[in-house]
C-alpha cells in the first residue's frame, strides 16, 4: 500500500509537470494574434492599434502574424488547427466567415468552429472610381455597363466576401454585367485600383475616406449616408436595396475554455470602450463596435440565417 501511495504521488507530480497550463495563471507567455490578410488592411490596422494596449492589460507580449489568402480562409483554416489554450487568436470578418463555408462547401473550416471573443470594428462598403473617371454618378456607370457588358473591371478583397457579394447583388439589381477581380486583401485591391489596373473598387469606408481626394465614391451600402462623407449617396437612395458592411472581431480555436475567452473578451472590450481608441477609429473612417462573446455568437448565428438564401441564389 505504501508503494502504491508513492506511485500515485509520483504520477500526480508528473501530470502537473506535463500540463502546467491547466494550473498556471492565464496568460503566462506570449500570445499570437493572426491577421488573415495582407499587412495594411483594416484587420491589421486594428490589430496594431490593439497590440500595445493588449500587452498592457494582459501583461504578456502579443505578436502579430500574417496568414493571407483565400479572402481570409487560409488563416481561419489555420486557426482551427491551433491548440485551444488561448495563445493563438485570429481576426475574423463578417460576412466572410459565413459566406465562404456556405458557398464553397469545403472552405477548410466551418463557421461554428471559430469561437468569437468580441467584435469591435465595422466598415461600410462603397463603390468607387477615380476622380477623373467618366463615371460621375452611379447612373453613368450603370448606363455604360448596359451598353458594354463585362467591360468594367471591379477590384475587391477575395471571393465570397462582403465585396464580392455586394458586386453580385448590384449586378443583379441594376441588370448589368461587370468583371470582378479578387485580391488577397483590402490593401492589394486598393493599390491595384489607385494604379488603374481596375476601373472601379468595391472598397471599405476607411480606405475610401483615406483616398477621398483622389477618388469618387458613387454609393455606400448603408441605410443612411456615411457620416464622414455625407454627400455620397447610398445604394438605397438610388433605388438599389443593397446594404454592405464588414464587421471585424477576433476569435479563438474550438474547445477554448470559457475562462480564457472571458479574459480575452474583457481585454478587447476595455480597448473598444477607450474614448481615445474610438476617436481614432472614427477619424480613420471606421465605425466602432462593442460586442462581447455571447453577443457575437448570437450575431453570427443570425447572419448565417440571413446570408444562406443569398448564397444559394448566386450559386445557381
Amino acid at each position: 500500500m505504501k508503494n502504491m501511495t508513492h506511485l500515485f504521488i509520483l504520477f500526480l507530480g508528473t501530470l502537473i509537470f506535463a500540463v502546467p497550463s491547466v494550473f498556471a495563471k492565464y496568460p503566462n507567455r506570449p500570445i499570437t494574434y493572426q491577421v488573415p490578410f495582407n499587412p495594411g488592411g483594416q484587420t491589421d490596422v486594428e490589430a496594431r492599434r490593439q497590440q500595445p494596449r493588449l500587452e498592457k492589460i494582459l501583461g504578456e507580449k502579443v505578436m502579430v502574424q500574417y496568414k493571407p489568402g483565400g479572402g481570409g480562409s487560409i488563416g481561419w483554416t489555420n486557426l482551427i488547427k491551433q491548440r485551444p489554450n488561448g495563445y493563438f487568436m485570429s481576426g475574423i470578418n463578417i460576412p466572410h466567415i459565413i459566406l465562404q463555408p456556405l458557398a464553397r462547401g469545403n472552405a477548410g473550416y466551418e463557421t461554428e468552429q471559430l469561437k468569437p471573443v468580441a467584435f469591435f470594428q465595422a466598415t461600410p462598403i462603397g463603390l468607387a472610381v477615380m476622380k477623373n473617371s467618366k463615371f460621375k454618378t452611379l447612373e453613368d456607370l450603370v448606363a455604360y455597363a448596359k451598353k458594354n457588358p463585362g467591360a468594367i473591371t471591379c477590384g475587391g478583397s477575395g471571393t465570397w466576401s462582403g465585396h464580392h457579394i455586394a458586386y453580385l447583388q448590384f449586378q443583379k439589381a441594376a441588370g448589368i454585367k461587370m468583371t470582378y477581380i479578387p485580391f488577397k486583401g483590402a490593401s492589394p485591391s486598393v493599390a491595384a485600383f489607385l494604379g488603374r489596373h481596375v476601373t472601379t473598387l468595391w472598397g471599405n469606408s476607411n480606405n475610401l475616406f483615406q483616398h477621398r481626394e483622389k477618388i469618387r465614391v458613387l454609393a455606400y451600402g448603408t441605410e443612411k449616408p456615411f457620416a464622414p462623407m455625407p454627400n455620397v449617396p447610398t445604394f438605397k437612395s438610388k433605388g438599389y436595396n443593397i446594404l454592405a458592411s464588414i464587421d471585424r472581431g477576433v476569435a479563438v480555436p474550438p474547445r477554448t475554455p470559457a475562462s480564457v475567452i472571458k479574459t480575452l473578451e474583457k481585454a478587447f472590450l476595455s480597448i473598444s470602450r477607450d474614448p481615445e481608441v474610438r476617436r481614432q477609429m472614427l477619424a480613420d473612417g471606421f465605425i466602432p463596435l462593442e460586442m462581447d462573446s455571447q453577443q457575437a455568437a448570437a450575431y453570427i448565428k443570425s447572419k448565417v440565417v440571413e446570408w444562406a438564401p443569398v448564397v444559394k441564389e448566386f450559386k445557381k
